[in-house]
């Protein structure tokens, strides 16, 4: 693969992880009592990893601004595998729908909580959402992307 097309790839994927964030924040401030708190279950994961290592627990907002960098380069990366080239939209569909699946199973059997994703029907619906919204937005970069070298 060229390094144009891997960077096109990375583009795309930080597009649609910047969504997905954006989309979290606001929603949560919007809806508190019914959004999805991936934010929570990314600062329980840090604060089980940092415990794990003994290293010291920052304090409350390093620890969110910590998460906040981790989901952006986490799921930027992830959603980089919507790639660059054909079939991005299917690409897109696929990994948002097992992202936002992920986010609703998962977490329980992790340890850390089922309530900030899975507390209300609501809530499940919008993890999937979000994440998949996330994942349609990594595919629009690459459609967009893709016109546009043409």
């Amino acid at each position: 693969m060229k390094s144009a097309t891997v960077l096109r790839a990375l583009g795309n994927g930080f597009a649609g992880a910047v969504v997905l964030t954006a989309v979290h924040e606001t929603v949560r401030h919007i809806i508190p009592e019914t959004a999805p708190r991936m934010d929570v279950l990314g600062m329980r994961g840090l604060r089980k990893l940092l415990g794990k290592a003994n290293a010291p627990q920052p304090d409350h907002d390093t620890l969110f601004n910590l998460t906040m960098a981790g989901d952006l380069l986490s799921n930027g990366l992830y959603y980089s595998l919507v790639g660059a080239g054909k079939n991005a939209w299917q690409r897109g569909i696929v990994l948002g729908l097992t992202a936002g699946i992920g986010g609703v199973v998962l977490p329980g059997p992790m340890g850390l909580g089922e309530a900030p994703s899975n507390r209300t029907p609501q809530t499940k619906l919008m993890t999937v959402a979000w994440y998949l919204i996330g994942g349609l937005a990594a595919a629009g970069a690459a459609r967009a992307t893709r016109k546009r070298r043409k």
